[in-house]
């Protein structure tokens, strides 16, 4: 981390650092702040009482903005101070369910809808003064409608057209649902970050005796959306991969949809490998779960259930039946989006924690600085695992 921080002093920064996290994420900010801080405070360099270094040292870079309501419902942003010059970071979890706001003395909780128009109400009280506005939407809004297929809405592409519109110069978001629809504003910044590192470190800090190679471990994907992500995981770690494809029944439609049929694996033999089974969500899970259970009648061992966003929207009453019939060993998730304490208390469950990764994104960005060699972790996936195995080498 030292040797990143003395490169990044080679580059002036693009102005004041802002950081404005709205109440959805307001934890993760904090988090995010805190990293900032002790960086910062520990360089050294002649260049920092310059006037092009101004506010570069502070206690905390959090910009207070407020987005209250009125009695109808209607809302607004407001914001507590000067902002002119400034390099703005607006940070959002727009799948927080815990906030609500009432109306006409009814208790609303707040949609993805509302966080998003929440947003857009925080970049419109800086008011175009910032030298530059970015936006941090770990989980991007509308992502699962991001193409067309009939006579529907392109969601997400006409909210990252809203963004840019306003004066938004770089979103940055994690595990896009696809990242194609960055085409729709191809002329501003857009980077969707994997966060396989994290993955693995939290998996070996969690549990032991694990064997990273290709006659014990193995990588699957759910369904065809997630085969990048476990292509990309199984070659860094040297394994095998699989992959469970839908086989839809054409002939009905329920609920819009046709209906599964059946899964089909395709890949080498798993028995009596531990497996990480990796996706981008999960929503209500019943279909991790059911891939689970494949699994473990094709007789693999340990099942590690990695995604970046845990939703749950029916609860955790499933993932506990499973987790008592053996069906999977641990589930991690990142804390990009809210976590329920329902959710934090369970004995399976591992938080995987994304604060320094985003701060570390944020102050190679400020300095005007390629964020490449932080997209790709391979090398760091590698370090990690080389220094597991060699516990167990002794």
């Amino acid at each position: 981390m030292a040797q990143l921080n003395n490169k990044e002093l080679t580059t002036l920064p693009v102005g004041r650092l802002g950081l404005i996290p709205l109440d959805s994420c307001r934890p993760l900010g904090e988090k995010v702040n805190e990293w900032l801080v002790k960086w910062r405070k520990e360089r050294e360099n002649p260049e920092l009482g310059t006037c092009a270094f101004e506010g570069y040292q502070r206690d905390s870079y959090i910009i207070n903005v407020k987005t209250p309501r009125f009695g109808s419902g209607e809302g607004k942003g407001e914001i507590s101070e000067s902002v002119r010059g400034d390099d703005i970071y607006v940070m959002v979890d727009v799948c927080n369910h815990s906030i609500n706001y009432t109306i006409s003395g009814y208790t609303n909780m707040m949609s993805p809808d509302d966080h998003f128009q929440d947003l857009k109400r925080a970049i419109a009280a800086v008011g175009g003064k910032a030298r530059r506005v970015n936006v941090i939407m770990p989980y991007l809004y509308e992502s699962r409608q991001s193409k067309r297929i009939g006579r529907e809405s392109l969601d997400c592409a006409s909210a990252l057209q809203e963004l840019t519109k306003m004066g938004v110069e770089n979103i940055i978001t994690f595990d896009a649902h696809d990242s194609r629809v960055q085409n729709a504003t191809p002329l501003h910044g857009f980077e969707t970050i994997q966060p396989s590192y994290q993955f693995i470190k939290a998996l070996l800090n969690n549990v032991e005796g694990l064997h990273i190679d290709n006659d014990h471990f193995m990588i699957i994907s759910p369904d065809e959306g997630s085969m990048r992500r476990a292509i990309y995981l199984a070659n860094v770690l040297g394994v095998d991969m699989g992959m469970y494809y839908r086989r839809l029944d054409y002939t009905k439609v329920v609920k819009g949809r046709h209906p599964i049929a059946a899964y089909e694996f395709l890949g080498p033999k798993l028995e009596g490998k531990d497996v990480i089974l990796i996706d981008d969500m999960i929503s209500s899970g019943s279909s991790i779960l059911e891939i689970a259970s494949l699994l473990k009648k094709r007789g693999a061992g340990k099942i590690f259930i990695c995604t970046t966003f845990g939703l749950f929207t029916e609860g955790m009453e499933k993932f506990d039946a499973a987790y008592a019939k053996g069906t999977f060993d641990k589930l991690l998730t990142t804390n990009l989006v809210y976590q329920d304490p329902e959710l934090l208390a369970r004995d399976y469950y591992i938080s995987c924690d994304l604060s320094k990764y985003i701060a570390l994104i944020i102050d190679t960005l400020n300095h005007d600085m390629s964020v490449s060699h932080l997209l790709n972790p391979a090398d760091r996936i590698k370090k990690c695992v080389n220094n597991y195995m060699a516990q167990y080498d002794k």
